[in-house]
């Protein structure tokens, strides 16, 4: 069995906003977000999987109710599916914990629980809010993906066209902007404060590097009173680049730490390997010596 964990609400806002061309919500198998009412129990009291829904295929399964704060009524012992349901007489009933511990006899990825549920997810994501159940593929396609989340509240990454949509701005309270790409923005012209534009090209040449240090400043004088959105043009490369150069240096993360958290908030993300170079020297000027290997095909 796959395990039963926690899921942030950070993580499911990331999980809903990952996308290629089109949002990675509209393929089949990418992600699978049950409500509670949807653990369905048959007349013998066991839960059963709803039919339509093939668990064994799907790469992220999110369990959600009202409150849920943890998952102690999952934990990981291989019962039957009517032991499972008798050992969990501390959770309660038809509860998200309870949901997941049956599903994730199903799945070949860990079924995750959204802590503090409906209610905590949509006090902080409020725009994300909707009466809707049942999505068509075309909607699904259509369905507008937003910045992902680096620091909650704090920090996105984003791409050009995010970046000039002025309701993501409202509905995350961007107020400065750092952007990596060559074209230019009319973003905050009454404020060229909140505005950091270095035109870098998406090339393994160009030298980033040295400017680092001005864009790790710039986040670090905004981002205690402010969201800062960090945009490329497509969003992957530069962008990437320049998120974990300021998780290496404000948040004292190694090159690989910082690499792996942005990966699962970016799944697609990708720094050309020049930029991989130059991110290892700058891990070896804060730390004093190179920590991370940045050899092929890892990096």
């Amino acid at each position: 069995m796959a395990g039963v964990s926690l899921c942030e609400p950070t993580e499911l806002y990331n999980l809903l906003n990952q996308c290629t061309k089109i949002s990675r919500l509209a393929e089949p198998n990418y992600l699978c977000l049950l409500g509670k009412q949807i653990g369905i129990r048959n007349p013998l009291g066991k839960y059963m999987v709803p039919p339509s829904i093939n668990l064994e295929c799907v790469r992220h399964c999110v369990v959600y109710d009202g409150i849920t704060d943890s998952v102690e009524a999952a934990f990981d012992i291989d019962y039957d599916v009517y032991e499972v349901d008798k050992d969990l007489k501390h959770a309660v009933e038809g509860s998200a914990a309870r949901c997941a511990r049956v599903m994730q006899r199903f799945t070949r990825f860990p079924v995750l629980v959204l802590r503090g549920g409906y209610e905590r997810f949509t006090a902080i994501y409020h725009y994300l809010r909707t009466q809707k159940i049942f999505w068509m593929p075309r909607e699904l396609e259509a369905f507008k993906p937003y910045p992902v989340e680096i620091l909650p509240a704090k920090l996105y990454m984003g791409n050009y066209a995010q970046a000039c949509d002025s309701q993501i701005q409202k509905d995350l309270k961007i107020k400065a902007h750092i952007n990596v790409s060559e074209e230019a923005g009319t973003f905050f012209l009454n404020d060229s404060k909140q505005l950091l534009h270095i035109p870098v090209p998406d090339s393994p040449e160009a030298k980033i590097f040295p400017h680092f240090s001005d864009i790790c400043h710039f986040i670090d004088n905004h981002i205690h009173k402010e969201a800062v959105l960090v945009f490329s043009t497509l969003g992957i490369s530069r962008s990437s680049t320049v998120v974990m150069a300021y998780l290496i240096h404000s948040c004292r993360l190694y090159l690989k730490n910082a690499w792996t958290y942005v990966l699962k908030c970016k799944s697609n993300m990708r720094p050309n390997r020049g930029f991989v170079q130059q991110l290892s020297e700058w891990e070896e000027r804060i730390y004093l010596t190179a920590i991370t290997d940045i050899s092929e095909p890892n990096y």
